[in-house]
């Protein structure tokens, strides 16, 4: 099968500014997740999708394989969508421009999970730590035996009402694979109601009968939204560098 990953990248970040080329421990946070994914053995290409002349500029300035796309995209999975008409691939990686902590596992996990006749959308989950279960900013998901996602909220699911501590709570990692037609699906779909309220365009999938796949890795990131969330990047970094 042929894999290629898209890392959206959108210059425009409220939250913290410049996000995608803000530098971590000494890197741009790009330049991170594109040599992550990189160093994934199962990808046939890694493609940086922008609308930003100053990324694709640092793209050519070193040699990485990047593609200018619309600034009226409202989603990255909408910028993957844009490159996807352009680029063939059995399967789509979707990988976050601010998931400094990629690791190559994390790609083979999802992407192991992509070559299992009938799956459309996959993405992958880890052991929710304990100090998240009830972070609004950290999303939890619940599967099924078979592995298809129930749900996704901010909220701790599922809920431990006798507060018997027997739960098991896993925290979503931003990273999505789709096959073409879901991918093209998804972008023809309005904004779902579950999707509104929770700020989770995963949500869409679900709430139009298109089951995801979630597969489990060891492996936890942080997805970098503020000063705080750069700051515990770089400790992490600095302490595996030891």
């Amino acid at each position: 099968m042929r894999f290629v990953a898209i890392i959206p990248a959108r210059l425009g970040s409220t939250r913290l500014p410049r996000k995608p080329l803000r530098e971590i421990d000494g890197k741009p946070m790009i330049q991170r997740v594109y040599e992550a994914a990189k160093a994934a053995p199962m990808l046939k290409d890694v493609i940086i999708a922008t609308d930003s002349d100053e990324i694709m500029a640092l793209a050519k300035q070193n040699g990485w394989n990047a593609r200018m796309t619309s600034a009226d995209h409202r989603s990255g999975t909408e910028r993957v969508n844009e490159v996807a008409q352009e680029i063939f691939a059995d399967v789509y990686l979707n990988i976050q421009g601010d998931e400094p902590l990629t690791r190559p596992e994390h790609i083979s996990v999802l992407l192991e999970l992509m070559e299992r006749p009938g799956v459309e959308v996959g993405t992958i989950k880890t052991p929710c730590p304990p100090e998240d279960v009830n972070n609004p900013n950290v999303v939890k998901v619940v599967s099924d035996v078979v592995g298809k996602s129930l749900y996704f909220s901010r909220s701790s699911i599922p809920f431990d009402r006798d507060s018997t501590g027997g739960s098991r709570y896993f925290k979503h990692l931003g990273f999505y694979a789709y096959r073409k037609v879901a991918l093209e699906t998804f972008v023809r779909l309005k904004e779902s109601s579950l999707e509104i309220s929770e700020r989770l365009e995963q949500l869409r999938f679900l709430e139009n009968g298109i089951p995801i796949h979630v597969a489990e890795t060891p492996f936890d990131t942080i997805g970098v939204d503020t000063e705080a969330d750069v700051a515990k990047v770089e400790e992490i970094l600095r302490k595996c560098g030891d």
